[in-house]
């Protein structure tokens, strides 16, 4: 924070600063009687007893439409937070040409400038703004106050301070110059408007979809979730007071399929800034495809979906670390993290002591409101969702395979509550161990201690996915195998830590396969993608001859 602090204090004064250190955003902890929890709680009650209204803004102005729809908390889903206008065809289509109409002049301004805009909005989400974003997360999401911070505070922050830094990083790698000639990179915005579209389940991820491409100059036309808009909306607000013109970031509440048809049609996509389900990142790039020949280049197509993520559990491993890693993992957030761990494999003469650890811990675990600082996790997100994971309950009620270990039960009376379920499994090509759930459930597989290179073979042939895997083993040797046969089955892997938790800066998150393209948001490589390089050769000498010395004779 200091050192953004002290870039923006220079940049005021005249002084154009070319690079910074970025530093981790510091996480509060948000005990009893702490500044941060007696803040976020007068926050919950004022954004709690209002009803926002959330329009779409194109180009600066504020568009009420009649397509308004609700936002609730998941938690009590008779509690209304928004009232959203959902934007149409035409609507995006405006937004579209008000993104176009800035693109030369946005483009153009000097890549310092535009970062300081987002180092003043990294300040202010965690300052001026924090307990009002967290109390936005706890009531739209459902997370818990210390779950928000680490989301919209900690992880937003380090997205604009960090990939600030890349940016003016990437401007200093340069190609070697000659004494005949100078050589230089340009690292443009691309030709076009970027199309972004965020998921539910972390504001922050919606800011960065947004956000950086917009800071390495592009434009950008954001749909975030039906579920996440009282959030993204307040992100958007605090995009604008930190400097960000009009036009530059266009924020469009849309359905999915209108929005995904309209921008796919649009000759201007440049780029799909997407997070979300496979089968919408796959609808989408299908939709590209399809209108190739319309297009003024070809869309860059940058997803991260969704994973079946696994902690692999070797006979060397420490029990405590095991049970406590995978309780966090599996249950944190309801499940709903891409990267939570929904199998796990434990060898024959571990799991009686791995179960014991797991089912004591179940005993403690406590399912409420978010605004009970007591909780652990809340509610699922929505009825669909809840819906969904119950149908995975209800065949796991029903499979001969499968052995209920703990939880198993849901109940959306009064929010999408689903309890945290252990299951068990003889069948490591049972439903449970390959579909993604994204609820607070884990299916464990007991393998017998002398398979475990089998186990391993078959964690990297189960699923489709491939974005975090763990391993827990105190046996270096082995860890070092096996994250080696692993290496195509994760984007994300740990040892001895849980599957989740990714820091901007410190992993770089992204999977491959089924999970996405694999990206890297959080580091360099990231920055990279949203960029068009030009290389420029300037010649010094004047050339005065057409041959060359090689047709003499």
């Amino acid at each position: 924070m200091l050192t953004t602090k002290i870039l923006l204090r220079r940049a005021y004064q005249g002084v154009r600063c070319l690079s910074f250190k970025a530093q981790n955003e510091p996480i509060y902890q948000y005990a009893k009687g702490s500044p941060e929890r007696e803040r976020t709680e007068e926050a919950l009650n004022r954004l709690g007893s209002t009803v926002l209204e959330v329009p779409c803004v194109i180009g600066g102005e504020q568009i009420f439409t009649d397509d308004v729809r609700s936002e609730v908390s998941p938690y009590d889903h008779q509690h209304k937070l928004a009232s959203v206008h959902y934007g149409n065809k035409e609507l995006i289509n405006k937004a579209i040409n008000s993104a176009l109409s800035v693109r030369k002049e946005w483009e153009a301004r000097p890549l310092e400038d535009r970062v300081q805009i987002f180092l003043k909005a990294a300040d202010l989400i965690s300052n001026k703004y924090r307990a009002d974003l967290v109390a936005a997360v706890m009531l739209g999401q459902a997370k818990t106050a210390f779950q928000a911070e680490l989301d919209v505070v900690c992880e937003l922050a380090d997205f604009y301070r960090f990939h600030g830094q890349f940016a003016l990083d990437l401007v200093n790698i340069q190609p070697v110059s000659t004494e005949e000639s100078k050589n230089s990179m340009l690292y443009r915005g691309m030709e076009g408007f970027v199309a972004a579209i965020s998921p539910f389940n972390f504001t922050a991820i919606g800011g960065n979809l947004a956000g950086t491409p917009a800071m390495m100059g592009n434009v950008v036309v954001w749909k975030p979730s039906p579920a996440c808009c009282f959030s993204s909306y307040k992100v958007f607000e605090i995009l604008k007071e930190a400097g960000l013109p009009d036009g530059v970031i266009n924020f469009v509440p849309a359905p999915g399929t209108v929005f995904g048809d309209a921008i796919t049609k649009s000759p201007d996509l440049s780029a799909v800034a997407f997070v979300g389900s496979t089968k919408t990142f796959q609808r989408l790039w299908k939709q590209v495809g399809e209108n190739l020949d319309t297009f003024k280049t070809f869309p860059r197509l940058i997803g991260e979906c969704g994973g079946k993520n696994y902690h692999l559990v070797h006979p060397s491993a420490d029990v405590d670390t095991v049970v406590n890693c995978t309780v966090r993992s599996a249950f944190e957030f309801s499940g709903q993290k891409c990267s939570a761990c929904s199998r796990m494999y434990v060898p024959e003469s571990m799991w009686p002591k791995v179960k014991e650890g797991m089912v004591n811990i179940h005993k403690q675990i406590k399912l409420g409101p978010p605004d009970d600082y007591s909780s652990f996790f809340s509610a699922v997100i929505d009825a669909a969702s809840f819906d969904k994971i119950k149908g995975f309950l209800d065949h796991a009620k029903s499979s001969p395979s499968i052995k209920t270990i703990a939880g198993g039960n849901c109940d959306k009376s009064k929010g999408y509550y689903v309890e945290p379920t252990i299951f068990e499994t003889d069948d490591p090509n049972e439903k449970l161990m390959r579909e993604e759930i994204f609820g607070p459930v884990v299916t464990v597989y007991v393998y017998p201690d002398n398979k475990f290179s089998d186990t391993v073979e078959m964690i990297n042939n189960t699923s489709p996915y491939g974005l975090t895997g763990a391993i827990f083993a105190r046996d270096s040797a082995v860890v070092k195998e096996t994250a080696g046969l692993l290496k195509d089955s994760a984007g994300n892997f740990y040892i001895n830590d849980k599957s989740t938790g990714s820091v901007v800066g410190q992993q770089p998150f992204g999977g491959g396969r089924m999970s996405g393209t694999n990206d890297k948001a959080g580091g360099a490589l990231y920055i990279q993608r949203w960029v068009s390089p030009q290389s420029v050769k300037e010649t010094h000498e004047p050339v005065t001859d057409w041959r060359y010395p090689s047709m003499e004779v």
